[in-house]
């Protein structure tokens, strides 16, 4: 018998290990570059082991299909290129921003019940817009803000940091805690806003990179696991 409980306990802290763990729901790490150039917005809906065409379709997590990386722009001269990212080959990155365009992510939560966390990494040249904010809609309501912040300058003088392909410099990547708001949706919309109210120079560029939405583990279950593993203990006593 008392073997028999350690083989149940142990199974019990395996399934709560694993359900503990946290999962990414989407995510974007630019694999492959996109071509270059005015209207060559990633808009590729096919995936290809063990990444899509272009950016737009998440590379990662468990909900990729169907999600999308887009940008809406005011300016037919804005243009689209792939350099660096933050510690990654490419990234996503835009120049010619006026005020209220926006980085947009959409992706199902379907299946994820508990909280959710939004990440990413974002830059902008010393020309480029620097005030944004995060907003979400949920199964096609309203968009409703989140957070707002500036990004940084990224090369230059003044700037924190350049972005490097091989290094990743933690000073640009933004968390924010989405709660339980967007969990098991259908469809959940998040942009990245520009709300500059002027229009930046020409060669005013911003970048994206690294974008996750991870679900964060329910503290019932963290605690589930400390009682499994105290049963087990027990019953080696």
């Amino acid at each position: 018998m008392k073997n028999m409980n350690a083989i149940v306990a142990a199974g019990v802290v395996a399934a709560v290990s694993a359900s503990a763990s946290a999962a990414v729901v989407v995510g974007w790490t630019m694999p492959t570059a996109f071509p270059t150039g005015a209207g060559n917005v990633p808009t590729g809906t096919t995936y290809l082991p063990p990444g899509p065409n272009g950016a737009g379709v998440a590379d990662q997590g468990l909900n990729f299909a169907g999600s999308q990386l887009t940008a809406v722009k005011a300016l037919p001269a804005s243009t689209y290129t792939s350099p660096a990212g933050n510690g990654s080959q490419y990234s996503f990155s835009s120049n010619n921003w006026s005020p209220n365009d926006y980085y947009q992510i959409s992706f199902s939560t379907t299946g994820f019940a508990d909280a959710l966390t939004l990440s990413w990494d974002q830059a902008r040249s010393s020309t480029g817009p620097a005030p944004f904010k995060v907003s979400m809609s949920v199964n096609g309501g309203s968009f409703s803000d989140l957070f707002t912040y500036s990004v940084l300058q990224s090369g230059g003088g003044g700037a924190p940091g350049t972005w490097s392909s091989t290094t990743y410099n933690s000073l640009y990547t933004n968390t924010l805690s989405l709660g339980t708001a967007a969990s098991n949706a259908a469809s959940v919309v998040i942009r990245f806003v520009n709300t500059n109210a002027t229009a930046s120079s020409a060669s005013g560029s911003n970048r994206i990179d690294n974008i996750f939405v991870t679900e964060v583990p329910a503290p019932g279950a963290l605690a589930l696991l400390g009682v499994a593993g105290l049963v087990g203990s027990r019953r080696r006593r």
